[in-house]
């Protein structure tokens, strides 16, 4: 090739370049916990990246997609000022971050206005006292039955989803999962939930796992993946959180209409699953009249609620702590907690026997 023909070729080239380098997202990292302090967000050192900020940098650099910044003090950096220079934050947090007032309005503003916002796991269990992002982000974090050792099943709502369309229909996951307080199934589009029939501890209700959002003129995406350490070395994980982070940029588009019936209707396959295993029945063989006939359902619901209510009753009693109890009292008070409890299991049993009645209708 001739040197005329170079020049431009090059000059083209490296215009090229400057654009790709131009366009890439620049998102805030912020894996500060004024909680409990998970391990993948634990810095080795002040001046060592944890591991969740490695593998944010290098899904960055390896997709080009986005450049990184990381902060554990959120006070300095969510600012107005500060958050105009990012096209989106990435929350791996717990605690409230902010003091009330502006900081705190900032942070929605900046979504608001058009911004991309990715929380994973104990992004959820943040802002407790602040009804503002609670309301954004839907859920606020109430306790984790399903616990980081186990292995659990989950349903996709939608495989051909942008954002979850490599997981699959169906599949099988080993991490912690939360069930949450200020819910609102009609205000985010559910991706993928717990699968309960497939998943132990069995409970009479709907545990969402991952959802997307419209958010004024900005996107939310959020999945409650993230509690161990392997998530975040999983390279399938990381082609579902990039595939999020694309969606919450803007990069890609998919739906994100709330979709409260597909809520529904995992609720109700939830609430077959926890009362055939009451039971000990198969679920498979109720799935299909959850479906069609919506006054069973309905009956099913309220005894299984009624028996999960007193199951809980069962397991909330403890015996007394011998290291706090009085020697003198300590027998006294284990006779009454052993009293309470064959109490409530007589209520449980017979919320049981409800329980089945309303199953084989």
């Amino acid at each position: 090739m001739k040197l005329s023909r170079l020049v431009p070729f090059a000059a083209a080239l490296l215009l090229a370049i400057a654009s790709a380098e131009a366009a890439a997202k620049r998102i805030l990292v912020i894996t500060q916990s004024k909680g409990f302090r998970h391990g993948p967000v634990t810095r080795p050192a002040p001046d060592q990246l944890c591991l969740v900020e490695q593998q944010m940098k290098e899904l960055g650099e390896k997709s080009g997609i986005f450049t990184t910044d990381f902060s554990q003090d959120a006070i300095a950096v969510l600012t107005k000022e500060n958050l105009a220079k990012y096209d989106a934050l990435f929350f791996y947090t717990t605690g409230s971050l902010l003091p009330a007032g502006d900081p705190r309005e900032a942070l929605l503003d900046f979504v608001k206005q058009g911004k991309g916002f990715i929380g994973t796991h104990s992004a959820t269990d943040t802002f407790k006292d602040f009804k503002g992002y609670t309301s954004f982000i839907n859920g606020s974090f109430n306790g984790h039955p399903w616990g980081s050792g186990g292995t659990y099943g989950f349903v996709s709502h939608e495989p051909k989803h942008p954002v979850v369309a490599m997981l699959g229909s169906e599949f099988q996951w080993k991490d912690e999962i939360y069930q949450y307080s200020d819910y609102d199934p009609k205000s985010v589009r559910v991706l993928y939930s717990l699968d309960m029939v497939k998943s132990s501890p069995k409970r009479p209700y709907l545990v969402p796992v991952c959802w997307v959002r419209e958010f004024g003129a900005g996107r939310l995406f959020y999945t409650n993946l993230g509690h161990n350490d392997a998530t975040w070395k999983d390279a399938k994980f990381h082609e579902h959180l990039l595939a999020g982070i694309k969606w919450a940029t803007k990069l890609i588009d998919g739906p994100a209409t709330p979709n409260p019936d597909v809520q529904q209707a995992e609720h109700n396959r939830s609430v077959v699953a926890f009362a055939a295993s009451i039971a000990g029945k198969d679920a498979n063989a109720y799935l299909a009249k959850a479906k069609s006939n919506a006054a069973w359902i309905a009956d099913v619901t309220a005894a299984a609620n009624a028996a999960s209510k007193a199951q809980d009753a069962v397991g909330n009693i403890r015996d007394p702590d011998a290291k706090k109890t009085k020697p003198e009292e300590l027998d006294a008070q284990k006779a009454a907690a052993k009293a309470k409890r064959a109490e409530m299991q007589t209520k449980f049993e017979e919320a049981k026997k409800q329980l089945v009645v309303a199953l084989e209708k």
